[in-house]
């Protein structure tokens, strides 16, 4: 059942223009000198009630149902005061039924907008019978005027059921183009929302990506530091030592802060994924002297949203590697296969049991970036087996 719209003032006001125009004639009809009368008569009666039915369609009821029954009531009042009181009502009359059926298209439901209809055509037919039963006509002119009621009864239904399935592809349309202004303005909220989203999560990895690397080698250096003073005096050379090894977790948290802050920026910076695969490899081995070997084979134009994601997932790889595999040997390969990008990382590392592994940052953002572009994320390991690790997402998203 379709719903009735609830206008607070006229929903089309080229409908209500139009009505007016039609009101407008028919008051210059009523107006105009009628030779069947002796005494010429001003129908200000007629004329009021005209102008009352016009006025009326500024305003459409709202709210509650007996309001617009009253309302609908009212009009069909004034249309047979009009149509049997009227001078030349007979040319008037089917006009303001039509804008009955019209106004109520705009305020009732479809059962609604039928009952209106038909009680219509029904007072339409009656107000016809009785004004033809009026009119004097000769025998003649009797026997040919006899289908001309029916003829027009039959014309007026057309016209009727013409105006309400009009009126109801108007309404079904605009109800249509509001439901999709509401639904694009839902999607605008949503991507806004999934967008703040993506951003805190992600600045959640990265906090705790800080706190778990930088914050256990600060605070490790520390404990090193406070060692070597105490030794200082009695015992050099294991201060010494102390000293060295704080040396080299400063040297591992500024590692872990060039990788966080790298994590902020651009990550391509303008250079093919190629390039920024290779340049991430060369980094791998200078921080851990385990140089990857790759195989990358890129023969189509790869967009800026898939290359970001395959770099991402790829540099969460090897910093996962870099930190808890012990590898002494990494492979990676990079090639277009049908319509995906099929990106491979393994490792011959200590592993990891997959089930208790499932929920981490690194991994779980993985996973995230290759299925929010339509594709997947594979893991193969098990304890000391090393891992592999397999994205494929689609080159058109």
């Amino acid at each position: 059942m379709t719903r009735p719209i609830q206008p607070q003032n006229h929903p089309f006001p080229f409908l209500l223009y139009l009505e007016w125009a039609l009101l407008a004639i028919a008051i210059w009809t009523e107006l105009l000198p009628n030779p069947s009368l002796r005494f010429p008569r001003f129908p200000l009666l007629t004329l009021l009630s005209i102008t009352g039915f016009g006025l009326m369609g500024l305003r459409l009821p709202t709210g509650k149902l007996i309001y617009k029954i009253i309302y609908t009531a009212f009009e069909i009042v004034l249309i047979l005061f009009t149509s049997l009181t009227g001078s030349r009502a007979i040319r008037l009359f089917p006009f303001l039924y039509l804008l009955l059926v019209t106004r109520s298209c705009l305020i009732f439901a479809l059962p609604g907008r039928l009952l209106i209809t038909g009680l219509s055509f029904t007072l339409f037919l009656l107000t016809l019978q009785r004004r033809f039963h009026r009119i004097p006509a000769p025998p003649s002119a009797q026997e040919r005027l006899r289908f001309f009621p029916l003829l027009l009864a039959f014309l007026f239904g057309l016209v009727l059921v013409f105006v309400l399935l009009l009126m109801n592809a108007v309404l079904a349309e605009r109800q249509s183009r509001e439901k999709l202004a509401i639904a694009n303005e839902q999607l605008r909220k949503y991507a806004l929302r999934i967008e703040d989203q993506a951003t805190l999560q992600e600045r959640s990895r990265i906090a705790r990506e800080i706190h778990d690397s930088l914050g256990h080698s600060l605070t490790a250096l520390n404990l090193q530091l406070e060692t070597a003073l105490k030794l200082w005096l009695s015992d050099s050379t294991r201060a010494y030592t102390f000293l060295k090894q704080a040396k080299n977790l400063g040297s591992q948290a500024l590692q872990d802060v060039r990788q966080s802050v790298s994590a902020l920026r651009d990550p391509l910076l303008g250079r093919s994924l190629e390039q920024a695969i290779a340049s991430l490899a060369e980094d791998f081995g200078r921080s851990t002297g385990v140089v990857p070997s790759c195989q990358i084979q890129l023969a189509d134009s790869i967009t800026t949203e898939v290359s970001t994601a395959i770099y991402r997932i790829a540099q969460e790889a090897l910093t996962n590697i870099s930190r808890y595999a012990s590898a002494t040997e990494v492979k990676i390969q990079l090639q277009v296969t049908k319509n995906y990008l099929k990106l491979k990382i393994a490792d011959n590392g200590k592993g990891f049991q997959l089930s208790q592994n499932t929920t981490g940052f690194g991994l779980q953002s993985m996973r995230d970036r290759a299925q929010g572009l339509g594709g997947e994320l594979n893991i193969n390991t098990a304890p000391n087996s090393g891992c592999t690790i397999v994205a494929e997402i689609p080159l058109h998203t």
